[in-house]
C-alpha cells in the first residue's frame, strides 16, 4: 500500500470495550495508505480496548467527541467491533445521526465483528448483503438485511467482516473501497 488514500480523512468510531486488533489494524492500514484517521467516541478522554472481549488491553486517547464532528469532515468511517463497543455506540443519538449522514452522503462505512449493530440501529442494512459475528445475524435479518458467511462483503457502500481472523481481507478491502 502506498498513497491510495492520500488526502482522505477517515473517522474511526469506538468506545470502551473495542476489540483492540479491530481498531489498530484497520487504522494502521488506512494510515499506511496515506489517510488521516480521527478516533471519535461518545466522550473525550481515553477508551479501554479489550482482547477477546474479556482481557483489558491498551487505552487509546479519543481525538474528538461525537458531538463535535460533522459527516462533512470525513470521507469514510471505520467501525471496529468488540461486544461492548458497538452496544455503547448504538445507544448514542449523535453516533446514529453521524453514521446516517455518512451513508446519506454516499461515503463508505466499514464494520467488523459486532460493529454492524450500529448499522442496524441506524437503519442502514435493509436490502443490503452483509456479514458479521454470528450472534448479530438474527438482528441483521430482522432489520431487512441478507446475511452471508464470507470473510468480507461489500454492498452499496457497506464493507463488513466477521471477526479478527478476517482482518487481512477487511483491511485490504477498506483501502480499495475508500480509495
Amino acid at each position: 500500500m502506498a498513497n491510495e488514500l492520500s488526502g482522505k480523512r477517515i473517522a474511526i468510531l469506538a468506545a470502551s470495550g473495542v476489540e483492540q486488533v479491530e481498531l489498530t489494524q484497520p487504522r494502521q492500514a488506512a494510515e499506511d495508505a496515506g489517510a488521516t484517521t480521527t478516533l471519535i467516541s461518545v466522550d473525550t478522554g481515553d477508551i479501554q480496548a479489550m482482547n477477546g472481549d474479556i482481557t483489558p488491553a491498551d487505552t487509546f486517547t479519543v481525538d474528538q467527541a461525537i458531538g463535535s464532528v460533522s459527516a462533512d469532515d470525513f470521507d469514510a468511517v471505520i467501525l471496529p467491533g468488540g461486544t461492548c463497543n458497538p452496544d455503547t455506540l448504538r445507544q448514542n443519538a449523535d453516533v446514529i445521526s453521524f453514521v446516517q449522514a455518512i451513508a446519506g452522503a454516499g461515503k463508505p462505512i466499514a464494520a467488523i465483528c459486532h460493529a454492524p449493530w450500529t448499522l442496524v440501529e441506524a437503519d442502514l442494512v435493509k436490502g443490503k448483503r452483509l456479514t458479521s459475528f454470528p450472534s448479530l445475524r438474527t438482528d441483521i435479518r430482522n432489520a431487512g438485511g441478507t446475511v452471508v458467511d464470507e470473510e468480507v462483503v461489500v454492498d452499496q457502500g457497506l464493507i463488513t467482516s466477521r471477526n479478527p481472523n478476517d482482518l487481512d481481507a477487511f483491511c485490504a478491502t477498506i483501502v480499495k473501497e475508500f480509495a
